[in-house]
């Protein structure tokens, strides 16, 4: 059965500064999902620590926030039709050595620490992304 959902999507800073924004918007159109939000901005320290506090233990996290933070990212709110696993399924695995052919990260990531966008991982996920990157809300 399907759903309408709303998920976040990121183009991180290695994608913008390879000016690789549009193609990655047209290829989230052409799957059918409908852009509802767009913030191009330089992720503020705070923003990013929030939105990665789940990695804070991490050993690579410290890299995360420098990397994130490193330049303009392009945030959007995406809706359509089980939304969520769409775009995971877009994007392709974290680690562009294993996403499928075709996908975002196969054709763009460069390494698993600049592999050009992000995206929610879950319904959970998606609303408190949303929160953070969107907390004005949204058009619907």
């Amino acid at each position: 059965m399907t759903e309408t959902q709303t998920t976040f999507i990121m183009v991180k800073p290695d994608g913008v500064e390879r000016d690789l924004a549009d193609e990655i918007i047209g290829r989230f159109e052409g799957i059918g999902l409908r852009m509802l939000g767009r913030r191009d901005l330089t992720p503020p320290l705070e923003l990013a620590q929030a939105h990665y506090a789940v990695h804070k233990e991490r050993p690579f996290y410290p890299n995360l926030i420098d990397f994130i933070t490193s330049g303009p990212v392009v945030a959007m709110a995406w809706q359509g039709e089980d939304a969520i696993a769409a775009s995971r399924k877009l994007i392709g695995a974290t680690n562009w050595e294993d996403a499928e052919p075709g996908t975002i990260r196969a054709d763009y990531a460069r390494s698993i620490d600049h592999n050009v966008i992000h995206g929610s991982d879950g319904e959970d996920t998606a609303a408190f992304e949303l929160g953070l990157w969107f907390p004005d809300g949204l058009e619907d």
